[in-house]
């Protein structure tokens, strides 16, 4: 899914984004953003390589509807979005963006309502956090049958290769110690 990358790395801060332009990853993430920076990060990010996905969810001055979502699609073309939203998801997939699901597991029902927004959206990627739940990381896996990467909590070499072990295709993470390891992945 992600051309074999088994990190990928996440910025929450420009200063960080600036350091993901130099790392060797072909995939990044944009946590948080600002609306009136968000078409030059996305250029910024193209020139240097990278296949920029954008968290909808988190950009400052913007709404987090259907239009919200085909003004990003239209406008910042990044590579793709995440979000929790089914609107901003099926959007995305609409105008051929890479679509990945955040699933936030603080609890059953929350797993359960993601359940039913994957069911309805068929996402191309869901991303679990906190990625420290091997055992909810496989059973989403095992669940859905859709290409799962981890993220949140993920600080060490163990945590990630725990959350392959679980099923993970890849993982996200601001641990920048992290984006340069090399791991083997998903343990069959």
């Amino acid at each position: 899914m992600f051309q074999d990358e088994k990190i990928i790395p996440a910025a929450r801060t420009e200063k960080e984004f600036e350091k993901i332009l130099e790392s060797p990853s072909t995939y990044v993430v944009l946590l948080n953003s600002r609306l009136a920076q968000l078409k030059s990060m996305t250029q910024m990010a193209s020139r240097a390589g990278k296949k920029l996905i954008v968290h909808a969810d988190l950009i400052q001055g913007l709404g987090h509807d259907e239009s919200a979502a085909q003004f990003l699609c239209q406008q910042i073309r990044p590579h793709g979005l995440i979000s929790t939203r089914k609107q901003v998801l099926t959007t995305a997939k609409k105008h051929g963006l890479l679509s990945v699901q955040r699933l936030f597991l603080i609890d059953s029902s929350a797993l359960e309502t993601s359940y039913k927004i994957v069911e309805e959206v068929e996402p191309d990627v869901i991303e679990v956090l906190p990625g420290r739940m091997p055992a909810i990381v496989s059973e989403v896996a095992e669940k859905t049958g859709i290409p799962l990467i981890a993220g949140g909590f993920l600080r060490s070499r163990q945590d990630v290769e725990e959350a392959f072990e679980a099923g993970a295709e890849a993982v996200t993470t601001t641990k920048r110690a992290l984006w340069t390891e090399q791991f083997s992945g998903r343990k069959q």
